[in-house]
């Protein structure tokens, strides 16, 4: 699913899947992921196959630290109803599939391109599963202004309000590094759920103040107007170390758990502003064995989930 920008005022209720079905493709014809990090499932596939090999595979019901992320950034989509789920990255990809298998059955997952699918595949596999609906492009339009859909994407930046670069780095008028652009950030955040995944937290990406602001963060809506504040709801920030959120005054961002293994002073450690921290944090939850089994057997039997987070 490409993302766009763009924003409408109405907010008619919508089927996201509404256009006629038509026949599944066959497997072998299916040209990739493209809008669910399949370029980075295939990018470093040889190094994830290699710590995979060096575990032994997965040996007992003990999870890795990536399994944990993966069953946080599934939480992401938890009550989400019949909606478009876009998860960008390996992780955020295998979350979105295990939310749909297990508590999210009405989610939509694309195959990447112009189909709704149904059933679990695996990441960086065509899918099997049959048609659910025909989506091409000029229809993401409709699905966005209506707000039926949820995007976790991969900010270079983000600050505590939430504001996100995935622009520029430096001055805009002449940076230090081009990044991707603006691509679809702007109309994301102001007209449904977004979400974000971060593998590495570390000061260089949680920063006081993001040098362009390509995704619009609670202070910017709210300075923008009703516009723009309407419907902006940024939903969670799941990273390698913890779990995060803009539930509270302010809407500054909040430590909401800290994955096992990891302290409240790492995520601090590893944060360039301050977090709004209420009392006690609690530990992230641990995926359920069946949860365990749906992301080794079926949804990343290889291992590509320790290219994001060894």
């Amino acid at each position: 699913m490409s993302d766009v920008s763009g924003a409408s005022p109405s907010r008619e209720p919508k089927h996201a899947a509404a256009s006629t079905p038509r026949e599944p493709k066959r497997a072998g014809g299916l040209r990739g992921l493209r809008s669910e990090g399949a370029r980075n499932e295939r990018l470093g596939d040889e190094g994830t196959q290699t710590a995979f090999r060096a575990r032994g595979g997965e040996r007992g019901n003990a999870a890795s630290r990536a399994e944990v992320c993966a069953v946080a950034c599934a939480e992401a989509w938890r009550g989400d109803g019949e909606i478009v789920a876009s998860p960008f990255g390996v992780i955020p990809a295998i979350g979105a599939r295990l939310a749909r298998a297990t508590f999210a059955p009405d989610l939509l997952l694309s195959d990447g391109e112009a189909t709704f699918v149904a059933g679990c595949w695996a990441v960086g596999e065509p899918p099997d599963g049959p048609a659910e609906g025909w989506v091409p492009f000029r229809t993401v339009f409709d699905i966005l202004a209506a707000g039926k859909r949820h995007v976790m994407m991969g900010p270079s930046q983000i600050d505590r309000f939430g504001n996100v670069n995935i622009s520029a780095i430096g001055d805009f008028a002449r940076p230090a590094r081009q990044l991707i652009g603006m691509r679809g950030a702007p109309g994301n955040t102001v007209n449904h759920p977004t979400s974000y995944w971060v593998p590495r937290h570390q000061p260089r990406t949680f920063v006081a103040k993001v040098d362009v602001i390509s995704g619009v963060g609670y202070d910017s809506a709210a300075a923008a107007g009703p516009a723009a504040s309407r419907f902006h709801d940024l939903r969670r920030v799941v990273t390698n170390l913890a779990v995060l959120d803009f539930r509270s005054p302010g809407h500054v961002m909040r430590l909401v758990s800290v994955h096992p293994g990891v302290s409240v002073a790492d995520v601090v450690a590893g944060t360039g502003f301050e977090l709004a921290i209420d009392g006690d944090v609690p530990s992230t939850r641990m995926p359920t064995p069946e949860e365990l089994r749906l992301i080794r057997e079926v949804i990343d039997p290889r291992g590509l989930r320790y290219g994001e987070v060894p």
